[in-house]
């Protein structure tokens, strides 16, 4: 299971941050998003059962996106100042639980999960955990994406199957769709003027921006000027959409995180930042004995 930790710590942030109460130690450190962080995760083991996870992380706001697009991710806030020192505890918390941490400089965490869901998938079935759609675009005969529902617990998971049925999309679709209508969330535009119903109906008419732009001459006179006004920004927008899967990372099989969790250095950790609480989920999970970076 690839874990995309930063969509699971904001939603935890949130989630556990909205009626004003934020937990903390008796010294005062906030622990909300680690908390709810390690619930999901806790969760997520006894839901999917899987024999290895991953956590990949953002590695700051700088990436080949943000030189291609300067806008890029432009209109988001600074994060919560009690958010802000829960994205190193985190990471301290999920090594002493054993699992290992994947991040590289200039990519996103998406990057680093497609590069594994692509790489990994070859040895053994991948789901991937996320509250981000754009993950759909990975979805592939051996990787699912479980995309996190309202609520602890709750999943809608993709395969290429249910993609097909629940979005009318294929995988590479997701991308081209992103590429018509854009994404505000991330600053992007695709073709101004063109929403995702529309992208949509181009896509089911002719199967690809490709197969569109072929086609322009049997478009209404509206959609087509708009997409021939939007040409550049069509192509950008798909190329900031997609994931990449040539990150360079390296990483077997073998040298993942395996789901038998490090109980003592768990523990010691929770204990410290007075998490105590989440020894029991602990328990059905980790094996004291064991080294969880054994072959």
């Amino acid at each position: 299971m690839l874990v995309d930790g930063m969509a699971l710590l904001f939603r935890a942030y949130y989630a556990t941050s909205y009626s004003g109460y934020i937990r903390r130690t008796s010294a005062g450190v906030p622990t909300n998003a680690i908390y709810g962080f390690l619930q999901y995760l806790f969760d997520a083991l006894a839901t999917f059962g899987p024999s290895h996870v991953i956590c990949c992380w953002d590695m700051g706001s700088k990436t080949f996106r943000t030189e291609q697009f300067a806008a890029y991710k432009g209109n988001r806030a600074e994060p919560p100042a009690d958010l802000v020192p829960q994205f190193s505890l985190i990471r301290e918390v999920t090594d002493a639980m054993g699992i290992l941490s994947v991040g590289i400089v200039g990519y996103e965490a998406d990057d680093c999960i497609g590069t594994l869901a692509s790489r990994l998938s070859a040895e053994a079935e991948v789901s991937i955990l996320t509250g981000d759609h754009d993950m759909l675009q990975l979805v592939a005969e051996r990787v699912k994406v479980a995309i996190m529902a309202k609520g602890r617990g709750n999943y809608t998971v993709y395969t290429l199957e249910s993609l097909a049925s629940l979005k009318q999309l294929t995988p590479a679709q997701v991308v081209d769709l992103k590429g018509f209508m854009g994404d505000t969330s991330d600053n992007y535009p695709g073709v101004k003027g063109i929403g995702e119903k529309t992208a949509l109906k181009l896509l089911l008419d002719y199967g690809s921006i490709e197969g569109v732009l072929e086609n322009l001459d049997k478009l209404p006179k509206g959609v087509r000027s708009k997409i021939e006004a939007n040409l550049d920004m069509l192509h950008l927008s798909r190329d900031l959409a997609r994931i990449r899967i040539d990150v360079p990372l390296s990483c077997e099989l073998s040298a993942c995180g395996l789901v038998n969790l490090s109980r003592e250095s768990a523990l010691h950790k929770f204990e410290e930042l007075e998490l105590g609480s989440l020894g029991k989920l602990l328990d059905l999970h980790a094996a004291p004995d064991l080294d969880p970076f054994a072959v």
